[in-house]
């Protein structure tokens, strides 16, 4: 695998686990556990995830996520209390993703895996705060449900192929980042209203 390719794989890993960190380490140990993703030699270190544990565990955090992310103000909670494990569990899959013979790389994918980690969970955490005031509950089960399903298919895509690891990459930052602008304008607008 290329060095832009390493690069795009561990991009889309850290930024879809400021989605939904524990379906990024269930999908992920399934996919290595049962072959399902051929993944590059070099990613010894990611061996670990595909471990019966690792995955039973990631597996309960992502049912938990799954309910907790379905109900209003709940899922604010959960968000809040994720707002440190997210980024680290993104900073951590980067790092283990990365080349370890070049310590160069591995710290630049740890503060790179980290600040993704970060951008996504921030336009999550915002957009499932503004849907909670909103007064019908259909909004919260759609984003979530929507949030499930597009972090496991663009993990897929991501692992499939380094081009598609890098252009998912592209699309989860330049998605965040649009939700993220127009989160700060909404509020702006909100403030200047009340």
């Amino acid at each position: 695998m290329t060095a832009a390719g390493i690069l795009g794989l561990a991009a889309s890993v850290s930024l879809l686990s400021g989605w939904r960190l524990y379906v990024c380490v269930f999908v992920t140990g399934l996919a290595m556990h049962f072959g399902w993703v051929a993944m590059p030699a070099h990613l010894h270190a990611l061996d670990i995830l595909a471990n019966p544990w690792v995955i039973a565990v990631a597996g309960v955090g992502a049912l938990a996520e799954f309910f907790a992310d379905k109900v209003m103000w709940v899922d604010s909670v959960w968000d809040s209390i994720h707002t440190l494990i997210r980024p680290v569990g993104g900073a951590l899959l980067a790092l283990a993703i990365v080349d370890p013979a070049d310590p160069k790389w591995q710290v630049i994918a740890l503060l790179l895996g980290g600040g993704a980690a970060l951008l996504t969970h921030g336009a999550k955490a915002g957009t499932r705060a503004i849907a909670n005031v909103s007064p019908e509950p259909a909004s919260n089960i759609a984003l979530s449900t929507g949030g499930d399903i597009v972090t496991t298919g663009l993990l897929l895509t991501a692992f499939a192929s380094p081009w598609l690891a890098v252009a998912v990459a592209i699309l989860v930052l330049g998605v965040a980042v649009a939700a993220l602008v127009l989160l700060r304008r909404l509020y702006r607008r909100l403030r200047a209203h009340s």
